[in-house]
């Protein structure tokens, strides 16, 4: 019910002045317990926002680092070092695919957090249309590159890896045309929540690292999979979970942000204060053990 609805209700029962001095007081507290929640959980956004900014800024910078200084300095074989089916001698379809993969990986780990800033949106529109173009475009060629890399090189993983990261893709292609569908149909409202969902499901590689490197902190180890060969449950199911977990956050996200109700919105803004937090575990984790070591060489 809305405020305008209860208030209507409580002055058809009651004229007295006592009671309407208790529904003053009343709707007062209600009111900054709205106004509370809806702040605790924009900033618990927010929160989230600027520590994925700063985790994926340290995986751009990697890939600028490594795998550009690989590829401008004519030096494939160094991308080995890291990929285990990296640069393969007499593969020349999939060592192109390999470097319009890597290449499109940097520019749309740069682009993604610009298109959801909202002061940059308002003030430069035609920059946010034109980099919206690029990353969807981008968005659907990584995808359709990195399924064919699954599938044609000796990559590591079981078969249901490479389904869940296949799977991811496909998720991809669909937001992505959601997302083109409703800005040129001018439902921009819509076309903002389908933005948000492609970024999450672009971002799935990245929390697959975070996620990976958050397990390995909390237990010490390898737990669920094997290390040697790269397989096992745990690895299985992060390749469906590293797309699915974030979607399914923002659609409860939307749903309370939508229905405004105070306990709603508390309770999910602490669980993406919690989830956040796991998530700078696993950034601090990837960061110090896989993207900094190869930044600073």
């Amino acid at each position: 019910m809305s405020i305008s609805g209860i208030t209507e209700t409580s002055t058809n029962r009651s004229s007295d002045p006592a009671s309407q001095s208790a529904s003053t007081t009343q709707f007062p507290q209600k009111r900054s317990l709205r106004e509370l929640a809806t702040k605790t959980l924009s900033a618990a956004t927010v929160f989230w926002f600027v520590a994925a900014i700063i985790g994926q800024a340290f995986l751009f910078v990697y890939i600028i680092s490594f795998y550009g200084g690989a590829v401008l300095g004519g030096d494939l074989m160094r991308v080995n070092k890291v990929l285990v089916a990296g640069y393969i001698r007499g593969d020349t379809m999939g060592n192109v695919a390999l470097v319009i993969h890597l290449v499109i990986a940097a520019l749309i780990t740069a682009s993604g957090p610009l298109q959801l800033m909202p002061k940059l949106r308002v003030r430069f529109p035609r920059f946010h249309r034109w980099n919206g173009r690029i990353y969807l475009s981008i968005a659907v060629i990584t995808s359709v590159v990195g399924s064919y890399m699954v599938w044609t090189r000796p990559i590591v993983g079981d078969l249901a890896q490479h389904i869940g990261t296949t799977s991811n893709a496909v998720v991809i292609v669909l937001c992505a045309f959601f997302t083109l569908r409703h800005a040129l149909a001018g439902q921009f409202a819509i076309h903002r929540r389908w933005a948000l969902r492609l970024y999450l499901a672009v971002s799935g590689v990245w929390f697959f690292r975070v996620a990976l490197m958050f397990s390995l902190i909390v237990n010490r180890g390898a737990v669920g999979f094997n290390p040697d060969t790269f397989t096992g449950p745990f690895l299985s199911i992060l390749s469906f979970a590293q797309y699915i977990v974030p979607l399914t956050v923002l659609e409860i996200y939307l749903r309370v942000k939508d229905d405004q109700r105070p306990a709603a919105q508390l309770t999910t803004a602490a669980g993406i204060f919690l989830l956040t937090i796991a998530m700078d575990i696993g950034i601090f984790g990837a960061a110090l053990m896989m993207w900094l070591p190869h930044i600073t060489k």
